[in-house]
């Protein structure tokens, strides 16, 4: 895979421009940021595991690492950015017990259990994340890695470990001995006394320490061949050994939600300086979880929502990202369909005001104030709830012509990317959705208009499961719903 150098096409205020200061988990503090080398920003996103479709809350992550590298392109810099795929390794346990959550798809997936097998499914699943990447519009990185791929990176980097006497092979593995690493544990307070008092690892007599992490686990049935027989590498090896390869022994940051900061992120920070004796990343950054009626996210507990879910019942997915927004990627956020009605409702009046207002409104120069206080909001800490803000008072400033409103809007989108400019290659009429082939509900059967008017009572009460079990039921008579704004819309299929 030939990288792809993303530069910086976002013009950045040069006159009194504030430095870029950035929340550094490893010191606790907001920082002034400085790359290693020159206006050049080596950017590691860890990525998802790819073994089923991602639910909302994941891709905050995501939302944020893009807002990230659009503030280094505001500022001026160079960016390679890379976000794995991790399509394999991925045990269900942090104590690296349990099965591979790959295998485990496979296994539902009803296919034989071979690498092969494991392939396709994580490329079935790893396309539907991509679809999100784009609906969210969240520009791609310039590398996109796949574990599976890396395999002899992963060998090399743990041949390197053993060989410095900082892992150890036991009868179902390699292991990296914590002990030998004096700063182990150091990114966000990880409280390593009460995990080698067990409580979050699983007794293995063969451990040295019971916060050991596996850099191999061996499996006679399936897996790729090793020194130290066939098997797997371990999940926190293969990001070191793909952000090694593509950026170097040292980069400038590394991002991932909060909930990989206190295990993943420490044994990638362990793994690394021992294997190079320098620096892994010098900038930590982590955003906070997403919960839904304040309670966590997840398949287990049935509230897990999938970004194809809202577009499905007629949201716009950018008024997610919008919503998003709205708060500090530090700071935990409860999702309610309340609140992604209305940032529905203002993302809409954004672009009707855009292409309704602006719509012939071209040739203007971008507002020095308003680009200095964008800069401002963006370069402490991503602070997007004040950047959102900024851009309804320049919506609402009479005092800026609509030539220059409108270019200045288009800077925002820049960074924001609420698409505005997108919706400035279309004419105003994209904004209202048209549906070709559409049946007036007096010509539907009254059985297909009673399905029709019964999923929209459960859309209404966000009541999914009901809603899309109706909307099955309505394709089976030959009839598509579009949810949209003014109501659902039904085509002949």
């Amino acid at each position: 895979m030939i990288p792809i150098l993303f530069t910086g096409s976002v013009d950045a205020t040069q006159d009194a421009k504030p430095p870029l200061k950035l929340f550094n988990t490893l010191s606790r503090e907001k920082e002034i940021f400085t790359p290693l080398k020159d206006d050049y920003v080596r950017m590691y996103n860890c990525g998802p595991t790819v073994y089923d479709r991602i639910h909302i809350g994941n891709l905050r992550a995501f939302v944020f690492a893009d807002i990230l590298r659009r503030a280094f392109l505001l500022n001026g810099y160079k960016v390679m950015q890379v976000m794995n795929i991790t399509d394999v390794g991925h045990l269900t346990s942090d104590a690296d017990e349990g099965d591979d959550k790959m295998s485990l798809a496979v296994k539902r997936s009803g296919k034989e259990l071979t690498l092969a097998s494991m392939y396709e499914v994580a490329t079935e699943f790893m396309e539907y994340f991509l679809e999100d990447v784009d609906a969210l519009n969240i520009k791609r990185p310039s590398v996109i890695p796949r574990a599976s791929e890396h395999i002899t990176g992963d060998i090399a980097l743990i041949d390197t470990l053993m060989q410095k006497e900082y892992a150890y092979e036991t009868s179902d593995g390699v292991y990296f001995d914590t002990t030998r690493f004096k700063e182990y544990g150091k990114l966000g307070g990880m409280d390593l006394k009460g995990q080698k008092s067990g409580a979050r690892v699983a007794v293995n007599e063969e451990k040295r320490n019971p916060v050991d992490f596996a850099l191999w686990k061996k499996n006679d049935e399936l897996g790729w061949d090793s020194p130290w027989g066939k098997g797997f590498p371990g999940w926190h090896i293969e990001c070191s050994a793909m952000a090694m390869e593509y950026l170097g022994k040292e980069i400038d940051v590394h991002t991932g939600g909060i909930d990989l900061s206190g295990t993943h992120h420490n044994n990638e920070i362990a793994q690394s300086e021992c294997a190079t004796g320098r620096p892994f990343a010098h900038y930590w950054m982590h955003n906070e979880y997403v919960s839904i009626e304040g309670s966590k996210i997840g398949k287990s507990l049935g509230n897990a929502v999938a970004l194809k879910q809202l577009i499905e019942h007629g949201y716009n997915p950018l008024a997610y990202r919008y919503w998003l927004l709205t708060g500090h990627y530090r700071t935990k956020v409860n999702f309610s369909f309340t609140a992604l009605d209305a940032s529905q409702k203002a993302l809409t009046r954004l672009y009707r005001y855009f292409a309704e207002y602006l719509r012939k409104a071209r040739g203007g120069t971008i507002s020095e104030e308003y680009a200095l206080r964008l800069l401002e909001a963006v370069n402490d800490d991503l602070d997007t709830p004040r950047a959102l803000a900024l851009l309804w008072e320049l919506v609402k400033d009479e005092a800026i012509i609509p030539q220059d409103k409108r270019a200045t809007l288009l800077h925002f989108d820049k960074v924001l990317g609420l698409g505005l400019l997108a919706l400035a290659k279309k004419d105003a009429e994209a904004v209202s959705v048209s549906v070709e082939g559409t049946v007036s509900l007096d010509e539907l059967s009254e059985e297909v208009q009673q399905l029709v008017e019964d999923r929209e009572v459960a859309r209404k009460e966000k009541d999914w499961n009901r809603a899309d079990a109706l909307r099955d039921e309505l394709k089976e008579k030959g009839f598509e719903v579009k949810d949209g704004e003014d109501g659902p819309k039904v085509v002949r299929v």
